[in-house]
């Protein structure tokens, strides 16, 4: 009988991460697949967002910090090392997926992983709060054959490098704009915990959530599916700055 299980997996290059994480859910598993992983700095916009609405690029491009676009939607985030990811994918069919609530279940999943820190929390618009500050940043997407939600979940990283690359927001409001909240990361807290020991609380919530999670490494199928959308998103530089997919002409 397959099981839910916790995938071991990562990349140097911050867009290798993003090609691997919408692997997972195009690999279609049987199972819930938990991933948790982290970057180097990137800025990373929702799959249909402006770049100029919501990035200062020109502080980016000073900085060498790249701005990448992921396949999910919801709003624009600072990735650095002290930026824990948590990526749940949860397998669903036809009309059975409708009634999967991806976003529910991260939100609780979440929720629990700061609580087994020791900080309380509350779950608001698409994010995980301690008080008025996200703590958290939620974005979910469906196929026809699963759901993936993945989290952000600030252990160390400055309010001030989020607010350093990421514009307020526009005087002319659209529906695809970030919605805009005050951060500030466990550390700012007073929570100085490393990131082992957060990753071993998200894993703590996942088993009491998902099952006893076996640890594997990526299946044929998700290294494949990896090497493809590296191709076709994103090692392409169009899929980054317009959401646009290398065209089957250039191979």
């Amino acid at each position: 009988m397959i099981g839910p299980s916790e995938v071991v997996a990562s990349f140097d290059d911050p867009a290798d991460n993003l090609a691997f994480d919408e692997a997972l859910l195009r690999a279609a598993p049987e199972a819930p697949v938990l991933w948790i992983w982290r970057n180097t700095d990137a800025v990373v916009v929702g799959r249909g967002q402006k770049i100029e609405r919501e990035v200062k690029a020109d502080v980016c491009a000073a900085d060498g910090v790249p701005v990448l676009r992921r396949a999910s939607g919801g709003g624009t985030v600072f990735h650095d090392p002290g930026n824990l990811n948590i990526t749940l994918v949860l397998p669903g069919l036809g009309l059975a997926a409708k009634a999967v609530k991806p976003l529910e279940a991260l939100g609780e999943l979440m929720t629990a992983t700061v609580a087994e820190l020791g900080l309380p929390s509350r779950l608001g618009d698409r994010g995980l709060f301690v008080g008025d500050a996200k703590l958290c940043g939620f974005a979910v997407f469906r196929t026809r054959t699963g759901l993936l939600a993945h989290s952000t979940l600030l252990v160390s990283t400055a309010a001030e490098r989020v607010g350093r690359y990421l514009t307020s927001a526009p005087a002319d409001p659209r529906p695809l704009d970030s919605h805009r909240s005050p951060v500030a990361s466990l550390a700012e807290h007073g929570l100085r915990k490393g990131v082992a020991e957060v990753t071993a609380a998200v894993r703590v919530a996942a088993a009491a959530r998902l099952g006893e999670l076996a640890t594997r490494k990526p299946s044929a199928e998700e290294r494949e599916w990896h090497r493809s959308l590296r191709h076709t998103r994103y090692g392409y530089p169009e899929w980054h700055s317009e959401g646009a997919q290398r065209p089957a002409s250039q191979g």
